[in-house]
């Protein structure tokens, strides 16, 4: 896979209970940087399985709270499926975020799940296959959308009928979008490829190490893309560092507290 590179600490937070409170999801935010934390990520449901806390924060208005408290750690929703959004107003939202912090946005997409009901409860789109081609047009008007320049684009699922969307985000060429995957299917892969990173949820490593064959397959080399990868027994920070992985991330169930410790403790001694 290439030489070692450094590998990034991301903390992940999931904003239910507790810290469905946008106050504490500010201290957890403004702790994890004075510990030397890379990057805050919060996950996007808007509900919640039965034996979890039932309290849910919205988590852009969380994170436009978290950009105003800290100065540098990255910030971004992990994931975010564009199915149950329309893409103007996530193209808005990002922006308007990605200028807030001062550029330190990178966009989590995905297909989104249903263990919850967060998309039959609603009548949103639950098909797979669906939910895919939505997630492959919905990025590709993003990236449009971002360029500042006018977008004529009229998919099978979206619809930018000449538009122009200003200003453009404060990163160029455009705000870092991750994908994220699972097991051993390739089409998330390549979708990931296309852009500037892949997020493989729960994945051990014979997968892990398909996922990046096919993304040097697609892009020629690892270099310039990010793979975030929560380290496991099986799969061990070392073998992140050898395998060229550049994020390790790290978080703590919902409705766990010891999120605030998590917070406060140095990332080399949590994944030492």
């Amino acid at each position: 896979m290439g030489e070692a590179v450094l590998v990034l600490h991301a903390l992940t937070i999931p904003p239910y209970g507790e810290l469905a409170d946008p106050s504490a999801l500010m201290e957890v935010a403004v702790t994890a940087e004075r510990a030397g934390w890379d990057a805050v990520f919060v996950w996007d449901h808007v509900l919640r399985r039965p034996e979890d806390p039932q309290e849910t924060a919205d988590p852009w208005v969380a994170m436009a709270a978290m950009a105003v408290a800290t100065e540098r750690v990255r910030l971004g929703p992990m994931v975010t499926p564009i199915t149950r959004r329309r893409p103007i107003k996530l193209a808005r939202e990002c922006t308007t975020l990605d200028h807030l912090s001062g550029g330190r946005l990178t966009l989590g997409l995905g297909l989104g799940v249903d263990t919850t009901r967060e998309l039959s409860g609603f009548g949103e789109v639950v098909d797979a296959r669906a939910r895919g081609a939505r997630l492959d047009e919905g990025a590709e008007l993003l990236r449009r959308l971002w360029s500042g320049e006018e977008v004529d684009f009229h998919g099978e699922h979206f619809t930018a009928d000449r538009v122009t969307a200003l200003p453009r985000p404060v990163q160029r060429p455009r705000i870092p979008m991750w994908f994220a995957a699972r097991g051993s299917a390739r089409k998330p892969v390549v979708r990931a490829a296309r852009y500037d990173g892949l997020y493989p949820i729960e994945v051990n490593e014979p997968d892990l190490r398909a996922m990046l064959d096919v993304v040097v397959e697609e892009r020629g080399s690892l270099e310039g893309f990010d793979v975030m990868v929560r380290p496991t027994e099986e799969l061990s920070y070392r073998l992140l560092e050898e395998l060229s992985v550049t994020w390790a991330i790290m978080g703590t169930a919902p409705g766990d507290a010891a999120v605030f410790e998590l917070a406060g403790a140095q990332p080399a001694d949590v994944f030492g």
